[in-house]
């Protein structure tokens, strides 16, 4: 995995600001391969049961992201339907932070 801890920690805590406690995220795509370079960093999150509202969810995790981690290409994909091919592949090969 190519993040270094103190990045995987504001990932961790930027999401759990912005979707509260219990929430799971992966680093799935090219950052979770050793032998690549460069690449953004794709986060695949789980809210919690019952979580709503996860569109403005992910906007505040979006800034909070961008405030620690500096301007950076992220993509976040928040789970809603795991029919969706992306979610499929970030399941299979994302990491858990």
């Amino acid at each position: 995995m190519r993040l270094q801890k103190w990045e995987i920690d504001a990932i961790k805590e930027c999401a759990r600001e912005a979707f509260g406690d219990g929430v799971v995220v992966r680093l799935f795509g090219s950052r979770v391969d050793e032998s690549r370079r460069g690449g953004d960093i794709d986060l695949y999150v789980t809210p919690p049961a019952g979580s709503e509202e996860n569109l403005k969810k992910r906007s505040r995790m979006r800034i909070c992201l961008q405030e620690r981690l500096g301007e950076q290409k992220i993509d976040i994909v928040v789970a809603k339907d795991p029919s969706r091919a992306i979610e499929r592949i970030a399941m299979r090969d994302g990491v858990v932070l």
